[in-house]
């Protein structure tokens, strides 16, 4: 079968390789579709991040060439021995994420912060960027039928949306700021929608996200044109309750920060690629709180939920489709040279 393996930064090959079995405790999903992520991007760069480089990673026990791809929808084919969860014929998407069952985190049922948490598609274990894949049953949720496998590809990133808001302090009612709207600041503020914040406003310099934001119903603030800390302050008499930090920038986490209300809470949803300089002044004068999340966790079956009340949706997240072998150059390399791209589905055929 076809499948796209990370060998290293700037050298991504598609490549012929055997299909992956459906061996015991396993089903075997046929990929329909499969979003390209910020992560994605971030090893195509700068990898290895997630991707084992230099040694096999402890749970799957594969390391570079991967076959990359974490957020995809698709159809079961066969089922290996001992799965009861799903069987042939089914809809599903996958919940990409490693965890070893054993280390304190585990423990607490805090499957994302494992200390060896890696995902399928960046850890090993295939990838969505592939014609077939063969995940571990409990990574299996099915979507019904009025959930589109397009839509489907969007369950992954939008619970890593859901997972901010809910580990938040936001209360209905509330106001809320998303810096960045690409793909997860969109769907954080589709989190922020169906979590009942009253207003919330969106920072963006790029004219189609810009856009893509106002659809969702954000208010929109252009850096380049206000001073955005001060407009957030004025428009809702004293700050937003609660910041998202959804770029990666340092100096955008600074306006993150003070763009809250005395009392106000900072999530970083970003990955850094750099340091980040803050000034623990303005964290501590206002009694402010800043919190880190990282992936999700139990929150699949919500986000699918609300996908069939009509949230997160891939009309209006999506903005180019593309096939397999289209994957490179019409993928990877728009995303980083076409600033107004929200979200790029391959097509696995």
């Amino acid at each position: 079968m076809k499948a796209l393996r990370w060998h290293g930064v700037k050298d991504l090959r598609l490549e012929n390789i055997d299909e992956p079995t459906a061996l015991k405790g396993k089903v075997k999903i046929k990929v329909e579709w499969c979003g390209i992520c910020g992560s994605d991007l971030h090893e195509y760069t700068a990898g290895p991040i997630f991707i084992p480089g230099g040694a096999p990673h402890p749970i799957t026990g594969e390391q570079a060439p991967i076959v990359m791809g974490h957020e995809f929808s698709g159809q079961v084919v066969e089922v290996g021995e001992g799965v009861t969860k799903v069987q042939p014929g089914d809809r599903v998407v996958v919940e990409p994420i490693y965890s070893c069952g054993e280390c304190e985190a585990c423990k607490q049922g805090k499957y994302n912060l494992c200390g060896t948490m890696g995902f399928l598609g960046l850890a090993g274990g295939g990838g969505g960027f592939s014609e077939f894949v063969a995940a571990e049953e409990y990574m299996v949720h099915k979507i019904p039928e009025s959930v589109s496998y397009e839509q489907g590809a969007l369950v992954e990133p939008s619970a890593v949306a859901l997972h901010a808001v809910r580990q938040s302090k936001l209360k209905v009612g509330d106001r809320a700021v998303v810096f960045g709207t690409g793909p997860i600041g969109l769907l954080v503020i589709e989190a922020l929608k169906a979590s009942g914040a009253a207003e919330i406003y969106a920072v963006e310099l790029s004219e189609q996200r810009k856009q893509k934001a106002e659809e969702l119903g954000a208010i929109v603030l252009d850096p380049s044109k206000v001073d955005v800390v001060q407009e957030i302050h004025e428009r809702t008499n004293g700050g937003a309750d609660v910041a998202y930090e959804v770029t990666g920038v340092p100096p955008v986490l600074t306006d993150a920060i003070n763009s809250t209300r005395i009392g106000g809470e900072v999530m970083i949803v970003s990955i850094f690629e750099k340091e980040a300089a803050i000034k623990p002044n303005t964290i501590v004068t206002k009694e402010r709180t800043m919190k880190g999340i990282i992936g999700y966790r139990d929150v699949f079956p919500a986000v699918i939920s609300l996908m069939e009340k009509g949230y997160f949706p891939a009309d209006k997240l999506v903005t180019k489709r593309i096939k397999l072998d289209q994957v490179v150059e019409e993928g990877f390399e728009t995303l980083l040279q076409e600033k107004n791209q929200v979200k790029i589905l391959v097509k696995a055929e």
